[in-house]
């Protein structure tokens, strides 16, 4: 997990991207919560607004971004199942 400074920092980078999240790709979005499930940085602002746009924009989720996507929210322990069987359907969809 991260160290004291590094969660100081992780909370100012999930507070920049909850701020502009409308130009994230989804690239942008699998990587970044990618990155903070393996510092071990639940940021919930960061994934609660990252759940809902990545709901909205799913389609243009390639399978690689899906996958990350569900790993990252399996990782901080995310409570809300509608989430993982959303994406676990989108997934089995484009793997189908």
């Amino acid at each position: 997990t991260a160290d004291v400074a590094a969660e100081t920092l992780f909370q100012a980078i999930a507070g920049a991207a909850v701020n502009r999240i409308g130009d994230f790709n989804p690239q942008n979005m699998a990587n970044t919560v990618w990155a903070f499930a393996k510092a071990g940085v639940a940021a919930e602002v960061l994934f609660e607004a990252m759940a809902g746009a990545v709901v909205k924009r799913m389609g243009a989720f390639k399978p690689r971004e899906l996958a990350n996507t569900v790993w990252a929210f399996a990782c901080i322990g995310w409570k809300q199942s509608d989430l993982f069987t959303i994406l676990g359907s989108a997934l089995l969809e484009r793997l189908g």
